[in-house]
């Protein structure tokens, strides 16, 4: 369990050739940054959502500016997701030294050392924070420099929560589920914070708009959460034994495929919802949106049938493509 979760074995290639690596390659080594595909397509979808540029009537407002809108947040979700993942393995480094599963994560293992890592951590959030602060400069939007510390705050929380509730998929959920609220109020805060703060409102779309984007982050709190509790079985022994909180381990393999199952029909509920709250959504979305319903059902046929070996399939190949599709449809529904 953990904030941008990896294959369900190891990294296989030998790493030995990691030990005298520099610290900040041996960062890179054990943290995939393809694995950003969970989150980022959302963040952008909700960033396309947010712009005035794509609202009707078009307002007279410099389109230039909005690439890079779309690079500083590109720029930020990575930064957000490196300290996450870095907060992760400092937090669990004695755990995962005891699972056989995670004992070669580079700070487990003892290949980098957790000072160093804090070092990388906290040059991250910097990064991050400095971002955050270019929209203010830039663009007159003080939003997100306000808000990244608490950001950063929250997305960390998660990597502690294992030691005390079984709800800890939940708040992997709600970390992801924040990129697109923090994508729009980036990109157009009177969506969702009080304008003495923010930038002219269009005036015009704001409601459904802040409606779906809402709807499109409740739809990623409970897919992710869903699928992280798919995920967690490969642990359950583990957990019991170490005395860590996860729905598998609370209700076993059968139950915990069951609240998995209940989560993604919550998902794809609020997908729908959300596909229906921006008259812009045509049928590009639409079509993506029950696509997704029939790779979440393909989903949990091949857990049902093949339980922890299925993972792999079931974990990046349909989830990676539930994701991207989405953005890419409500994207193009966007711009056509």
């Amino acid at each position: 369990m953990e904030l941008s979760t990896e294959n369900s074995t190891e990294s296989s290639p030998d790493r030995r050739n990691l030990h005298r690596a520099s610290p900040l390659l041996l960062v890179l080594s054990d943290i995939k940054i393809a694995h950003s595909v969970f989150a980022m397509p959302f963040a952008l979808l909700a960033a396309f959502l947010a712009t005035p540029i794509f609202q009707a009537p078009k307002p007279a407002s410099p389109q230039a500016r909005f690439p890079l809108q779309l690079l500083l947040i590109v720029l930020c979700m990575v930064f957000a997701r490196t300290w996450a993942m870095l907060i992760n393995r400092i937090a669990d480094r004695r755990i995962d030294r005891d699972n056989p599963r995670t004992e070669r994560r580079v700070i487990a293992s003892g290949r980098l050392s957790p000072f160093n890592a804090t070092i990388i951590a906290l040059a991250t959030a910097a990064c991050f924070i400095l971002g955050g602060s270019a929209f203010h400069v830039l663009f007159r939007n003080p939003w997100p420099l306000v808000l990244s510390i608490p950001v950063l705050a929250w997305i960390a929380l998660y990597s502690y929560t294992k030691r005390f509730t079984l709800l800890c998929h939940l708040f992997l959920g709600s970390a992801l589920a924040a990129s697109p609220i923090a994508a729009a109020i980036a990109i157009n805060p009177d969506l969702f914070l009080p304008t003495a703060f923010s930038t002219p409102s269009s005036g015009t779309g704001l409601q459904p708009v802040s409606m779906s984007i809402l709807l499109l982050s409740a739809f990623v709190l409970f897919w992710v959460a869903g699928f992280d509790i798919a995920y967690a079985l490969q642990d359950i022994d583990f957990d019991r034994r170490a005395g860590l909180h996860s729905i598998p381990a609370r209700l076993g393999p059968r139950g915990a495929l069951w609240v998995s199952r209940l989560f993604h029909a919550a998902a794809f509920a609020f997908l729908f919802f959300a596909a229906r709250a921006d008259p812009r959504f045509g049928p590009i979305f639409f079509a993506a949106v029950f696509a997704v319903g029939v790779l979440l059902i393909c989903e949990h046929i091949v857990l049902a049938r093949r339980g922890v070996a299925g993972l792999p399939i079931a974990f990046f190949t349909v989830n990676g493509v539930v994701s991207c599709l989405l953005g890419a449809a409500g994207i193009a529904d966007i711009l056509l």
